[in-house]
């Protein structure tokens, strides 16, 4: 018998009950900590898989872990499955909300957590055919797109006993590397100065807007001084009442990002300095709001040669006339974007969606990812598979088009079988747990040891 057939054979059987899950998710997104639904639906299609289930896990409401087996090596899935605001998008090429304003799942994560279910439920058939030992976790990490799941998770103790992580991603393409991914800080600040009215009488008032507006001046400046990785992005998210009313509050919030944590900390402290300077400059109060933060990933070479070794072994699904023109329609919308990403990948123009496996990737992304913690407490990798059409950006009413539909049923069925093989090569073959081990504790050894980036006063959110 091929080697992975039982385990393919065992996401066929339930392609159609995983395909359900993943578009009822998608049919009904919800935010960061709050994926009642998500995380419930998911919870009922492992237990009925025979898993042991677990929700709560971490102190999060709408954190799973379900596990199938005994003893050693312990593999942990990674799923996921929040979706973001204002990304509402309907199955069709173009953008047109289902509800405007409203959530979408324009990251795909509705195929995440799904993903991964349908591996550990084709890896555990295998398992129980082969009498294989060992233990396969999966893990619904709640709150990955304001990055704090996971680690409130580890923080928590959660991944404690697992001996390496696997984790999927929607992408564009079918890829897996060893660049990764940027860590990033969480926050918001808040200023509270003395309202006034603003023609009647200004002078007695101090702007709280003022000093967030003279935080985001210095940022520009500060921008100059920092190394080329670093990323700090921000939004107002309030400005005040109105012109004539000196605000006496104002709050902004901020991401910092980039390769090393040493390096986040050292430009967030900067930054917080900024601010504290545009406090004493308007006479107004500021405070911090830490929301989180995650590390930089860290794939692990020896789980990246065995993920791209299953990337080119497991079966992929032909793309249909339908998905093509579907991607296409979507696909030339994005201009430049589609032409760059097409001289990067080494396609043509008429090349719409991706097919094939990429060369393994050096490249870093300057993205961010709570994943990135747990590659600091195990040997962990991360891949993609093609999901969504080529020159799609990120977060983006086309990847949430594209989720919805057959291009991502088809993109998450793939991955599922390699994340099956993958496993049961870890399973059989135990030298890949003990090189990859090796690895890790080398790299490990030359980086300072890991510090949960949550501060133990910051409280896992309860809604």
């Amino acid at each position: 018998m091929a080697f992975g057939k039982i385990a393919f054979e065992a996401i066929e059987e339930n392609r159609d009950r995983l395909w359900q899950l993943a578009r009822r998710i998608w049919e009904n997104p919800e935010g960061p900590n709050r994926e009642y639904n998500a995380c419930k639906w998911s919870a009922e299609m492992l237990s009925a898989a025979g898993f042991d289930v677990e929700i709560g896990v971490g102190g999060l409401a709408t954190a799973i872990k379900a596990s199938y087996g005994n003893g050693s090596p312990v593999i942990a899935f990674l799923g996921e499955y929040d979706a973001l605001e204002g990304l509402s998008q309907k199955n069709v090429p173009w953008q047109e909300p289902v509800t405007e304003g409203g959530w979408g799942h324009g990251c795909g994560h509705n195929l995440l957590g799904v993903g991964h279910i349908g591996a550990v439920i084709g890896l555990a058939r295998e398992m129980k055919a082969g009498g294989l030992p060992g233990t396969i976790i999966y893990y619904g990490c709640p709150a990955e797109e304001v990055l704090t799941g996971k680690v409130f998770m580890a923080r928590a103790g959660a991944f404690e006993g697992v001996d390496m992580s696997i984790h999927w991603h929607p992408g564009s393409s079918n890829s897996v590397g060893t660049g990764g991914n940027i860590g990033l800080n969480n926050f918001k600040l808040h200023f509270k100065g003395r309202t006034a009215h603003a023609g009647g009488d200004p002078h007695s008032g101090r702007s709280a807007l003022d000093a967030v507006e003279l935080t985001n001046v210095g940022i520009q400046y500060l921008r100059e001084h920092v190394t080329s990785d670093v990323r700090m992005h921000y939004i107002i998210t309030d400005g005040g009442l109105a012109p004539n009313i000196v605000p006496d509050k104002a709050s902004a919030w901020y991401f910092v990002r980039a390769e090393t944590r040493e390096r986040i900390e050292s430009v967030y402290e900067r930054l917080l300095n900024i601010a504290r300077g545009a406090a004493l400059m308007t006479e107004t109060e500021m405070s911090v709001e830490f929301l989180g933060g995650c590390y930089p990933t860290l794939n692990n070479k020896v789980l990246v040669d065995a993920v791209h070794a299953a990337l080119t072994e497991a079966p992929q699904d032909e793309w249909s006339a339908e998905d093509i023109a579907f991607a296409k329609e979507i696909a030339t919308l994005a201009g430049p974007q589609l032409a760059e990403t097409q001289k990067r990948m080494e396609l043509g123009s008429d090349d719409y969606i991706y097919k094939g496996v990429r060369p393994i990737q050096t490249d870093v992304g300057h993205g961010s990812t709570d994943v990135g913690d747990i590659g600091h407490l195990m040997p962990t990798v991360m891949f993609s598979t093609a999901c969504s059409a080529l020159g799609s950006p990120g977060h983006s009413w086309q990847i949430s088009a594209c989720a919805g539909g057959s291009i991502g049923e088809k993109g998450m069925i793939y991955a599922a079988r390699v994340m099956a093989l993958f496993g049961l090569k870890a399973l059989t073959d135990p030298a890949i747990l003990a090189d990859a081990k090796a690895e890790f504790d080398k790299t490990m050894a030359e980086k300072p040891p890991y510090v949960c980036p949550i501060p133990d006063d910051v409280l896992p959110p309860v809604y």
